[in-house]
């Protein structure tokens, strides 16, 4: 039963990676019998022979097995070391060509609209893209969780010599080049807002704000835009939230009680009691 669990999994694996359901068939059944005959292979497999020579063939050119001379050929498996790796060798070739390609098409589309994304992996990435694409200046509000998936990002950021500034929580590490302010009221933030909030605005031409599930394992609400003015505006609300957390303010102070978390109003309450019903988990 193992076995024939593990031969599924091996077979699905392959077709995932682009082998039809007889060649990853093939395949499995030679690492499994060792070198044979196409005919025993047919037997083996309860496929036709027609159909299994020619699997055979297709499987030969791709260097996934190997071919005896002689009659009968008997073919034999190639380790599955050397075949994964001849598979991310040709991916790579590919992708490379495709993205020539494809950059050769892009052209400029700033359209003024707002985006929804809906997959946490694709949030991740539109920041990382976001972050490369950085010249002048980038600010983030980041939970430890995205803090920790931009890391290597941010730090390239600032190395290029664009200034990355931002608001963490937690115990999070400093990063080499980036201004890090610790928020105000982190722990009553991490303990009521309802996930994990990316918030990402770079050059005052594009942002990202992104509410993700523990652990990023899915989006309750993601929007993206390269709105200049809707960009502009987030960078200079941010900025004076980065700028102003970690001041001492008195309680006479008329503006000490602004912000989201001390002034509480009816919104906020409402946001970290509602459970997102209608949002992705």
């Amino acid at each position: 039963m193992q076995t024939l669990q593990t031969s599924d999994e091996a077979e699905a694996g392959l077709k995932a990676l682009g082998f039809t359901e007889l060649e990853a068939r093939l395949y499995c059944t030679l690492l499994q019998a060792g070198p044979s005959t196409g005919y025993r292979l047919a037997k083996l497999c309860g496929k036709a022979p027609p159909n299994v020579y020619q699997a055979l063939g297709q499987l030969t050119q791709k260097g996934v097995v190997l071919v005896e001379e002689g009659e009968p050929s008997a073919y034999r498996a190639a380790a599955p070391s050397e075949v994964l790796a001849a598979l991310e060798a040709g991916f790579e070739r590919a992708r490379v060509k495709a993205d020539g390609a494809l950059q050769s098409l892009a052209r400029p589309q700033d359209d003024d609209r707002i985006y929804q994304i809906g997959e946490p992996g694709q949030v991740i990435e539109r920041a990382r893209a976001m972050l490369a694409s950085a010249r002048e200046i980038v600010l983030f509000d980041l939970f430890p969780a995205p803090l920790d998936a931009l890391r290597e990002d941010l730090a390239r950021c600032a190395a290029r010599g664009v200034t990355v500034a931002g608001l963490i929580y937690g115990d999070s590490a400093g990063i080499e080049g980036v201004i890090q302010r610790r928020a105000t009221a982190e722990a009553r933030v991490a303990s009521d807002w309802p996930g994990h909030q990316l918030t990402l605005v770079v050059d005052g031409r594009e942002h990202l704000v992104a509410l993700m599930a523990e652990g990023l394992a899915g989006v309750h609400r993601a929007l993206w835009s390269d709105s200049a003015y809707l960009s502009c505006l987030q960078h200079s609300g941010l900025s004076a939230e980065i700028r102003l957390t970690g001041q001492d303010r008195s309680s006479s102070d008329p503006l000490a009680n602004l912000s989201l978390f001390a002034s509480a109003p009816a919104g906020l309450a409402a946001l970290t009691r509602r459970t997102l019903p209608e949002m992705k988990q």
